[in-house]
């Protein structure tokens, strides 16, 4: 792994139709300026990827991930599935994500990163959603490094706080904790991204909920974007 700051080029927006979810990130991302933060529908923003919160199984059957199967067409679940399957053996881990075409002009990719394994399942006691959101970014560096620059912006919707059950302040400080550490690193793989997080969030239940937690990725060589 390698310490590599994120191009400022990336535009990061995070968007929800949840106020209190919006709230929560206003507070947890107060000192991170450049960080977009609006309430409205993901399906407004104008940017290169949308983040979609799935199943391992990439079954857009709720929450989010319907409403851009819906917005998208029947075919954005193939596709999702068809990396799930190329990739993953057909099971996503949480904390990993798979970024493929959207068939659309706007978003020109999907981002699907799981924060449950089945669908509707009660996330609310776990560290997936620092998991997904660190993934979702990962999948950005990754694409970046396949195609440079074919990911200039991104949005993201509260992961978890629908249908995973997690609670707006929770939600908002682990979603700053897998910004910050895509902020500063690239990952060999999901695997050591997810060894990482929960190497140094295992603990994280007995801190109060407004605790934000930096990572700090070990110090050893991994791949350039």
């Amino acid at each position: 792994m390698t310490d590599n700051r994120v191009q400022p080029r990336l535009r990061v927006v995070l968007t929800d139709l949840n106020a209190q979810v919006v709230q929560a990130w206003r507070a947890a991302f107060a000192d991170t300026p450049e960080i977009e933060i609006r309430r409205g529908s993901i399906l407004d923003e104008d940017v290169d990827a949308w983040v979609t919160p799935t199943n391992s199984r990439g079954r857009m059957d709720g929450g989010v991930d319907a409403v851009i199967k819906r917005h998208l067409g029947a075919g954005i679940q193939l596709r999702v599935q068809r990396a799930i399957r190329d990739g993953f053996a057909g099971s996503l881990p949480v904390g990993s994500a798979v970024c493929v075409p959207s068939g659309a002009q706007t978003p020109r990719f999907l981002i699907s990163t799981p924060t449950m394994e089945q669908s509707s399942q009660d996330v609310g006691h776990t560290l997936n959603v620092a998991l997904a959101c660190a993934a979702a970014f990962q999948a950005v560096h990754r694409q970046n490094r396949v195609s440079p620059g074919s990911i200039r912006s991104v949005a993201l919707v509260g992961m978890g706080a629908q249908t995973g059950r997690v609670p707006a302040q929770v939600c908002a400080n682990l979603m700053w904790t897998g910004y910050t550490l895509f902020n500063d690193h690239c990952f060999d793989s999901y695997d050591d991204l997810r060894s990482t997080v929960t190497g140094q969030l295992a603990d994280i239940d007995s801190a109060p909920a407004t605790t934000r937690v930096r990572i700090a990725p070990p110090a050893r060589p991994g791949f350039r974007r």
